[in-house]
C-alpha cells in the first residue's frame, strides 16, 4: 500500500512540476552553429568565426503582408570577431540575413541591429536584443529558411565587414508556409494536371472503315438515277443478261402455244 502511494505521489509531482508548453509564437525553431569567413572590405583581411544563430520562425504568414523572423547570435567555439586595424565608422550596425529557398519571388529576409562602438582589435559585441528580419511575400507558397550572411557597416550597401557562411549546406532548413488571404497555400502549378484520356479510351476512327463517298454523275440529257449513265461494264452485263432471259421466255411461250394449238391445213 505504501509503495502504491509513493508511486502516485511521484506521478503527481511530475505533473505539477512539468514546464508549461510554450506558445506557438514563442517556439524557437532553428539553432545552428554557423561558420563565417569575414572579410574587411578596405584591406581584404579575413577572420574566421563561429556564431550560434537562433531563428524564431513565424507561426503564420500571409501573402502581401510583412512577416518577421527573429534572429539572435552568440559567438561559439571560443571565437569572436574583432574590429580591424582601420577601425569601424561611427554608426556601424549589424545587418543579419536569413536565406529563403524554393519560394517563388522570395529569397531572403533582413534586419538591422545596434552594436556598441569599438576600437581596433577589440571584440565586436553582437546585439543582445533580438534582431527582427523582415520580408513581404508577394504570393502564397512554401519554402525553406536557414541562417545566412551577417554584415557590419553604416548601411546595407556599404559594408565594412562582410561575413559569409561557409557551411551553408550543413545548416538545418526549416519550412516557411505562406497562405493566401483565404488561409491556404496557393497550389503549385506543377501539381495541377489536366486529365488526358488513355490510349485505350481514345476514340480513334480508322479511315479504312469509313464508307467511301461515290460521286454521282448525271448523264448528259438524262435524269439523276444513280447508275443510268455510269453503270459500267458490270451493269451492262446484267442488263444484257436480263434482255436475253426475257427474249428466251417470249420464244418459249410462243413455241408452247403452237404445240398446244396445232395449225389445221386448209382444204
Amino acid at each position: 500500500m505504501r509503495v502504491r502511494s509513493a508511486v502516485l505521489a511521484a506521478f503527481m509531482l511530475v505533473l505539477c512540476c512539468r514546464p508549461a508548453h510554450a506558445s506557438e509564437s514563442e517556439r524557437v525553431i532553428a539553432t545552428d552553429i554557423v561558420n563565417y569567413v569575414c572579410t574587411t572590405t578596405a584591406s581584404g583581411d579575413t577572420q574566421t568565426v563561429s556564431v550560434q544563430v537562433t531563428l524564431t520562425m513565424p507561426t503564420s504568414a500571409t501573402a502581401g503582408q510583412q512577416l518577421t523572423i527573429g534572429w539572435r547570435g552568440a559567438y561559439a567555439q571560443s571565437t569572436s570577431l574583432t574590429t580591424p586595424a582601420t577601425g569601424l565608422p561611427e554608426g556601424t550596425k549589424l545587418y543579419a540575413y536569413a536565406g529563403i529557398s524554393d519560394f517563388s519571388g522570395l529569397t531572403s529576409a533582413t534586419g538591422v541591429g545596434t552594436i556598441d562602438a569599438t576600437t581596433p582589435g577589440e571584440t565586436i559585441a553582437l546585439p543582445a536584443a533580438q534582431v527582427n528580419l523582415t520580408t513581404t511575400p508577394s504570393s502564397a507558397g512554401t519554402g525553406t529558411v536557414r541562417p545566412a550572411a551577417i554584415n557590419f557597416g553604416t548601411s546595407p550597401s556599404s559594408p565594412s565587414i562582410e561575413c559569409e557562411a561557409n557551411n551553408r549546406e550543413d545548416l538545418t532548413t526549416y519550412t516557411l508556409t505562406v497562405t493566401d488571404t483565404g488561409g491556404s497555400p496557393t497550389p503549385d502549378p506543377d501539381d495541377s494536371t489536366t486529365p488526358t484520356p488513355d490510349d485505350d479510351e481514345t476514340d480513334e476512327t480508322d479511315e479504312s472503315d469509313e464508307p467511301e463517298e461515290t460521286p454521282t454523275e448525271t448523264p448528259s440529257g438524262g435524269a439523276e438515277t444513280g447508275a443510268g449513265g455510269t453503270a459500267g461494264p458490270d451493269g451492262r452485263t446484267f442488263v444484257l443478261t436480263g434482255s436475253v432471259l426475257i427474249l428466251a421466255s417470249v420464244t418459249g411461250l410462243a413455241l408452247r402455244r403452237r404445240r398446244t394449238h396445232p395449225h389445221t391445213p386448209r382444204a
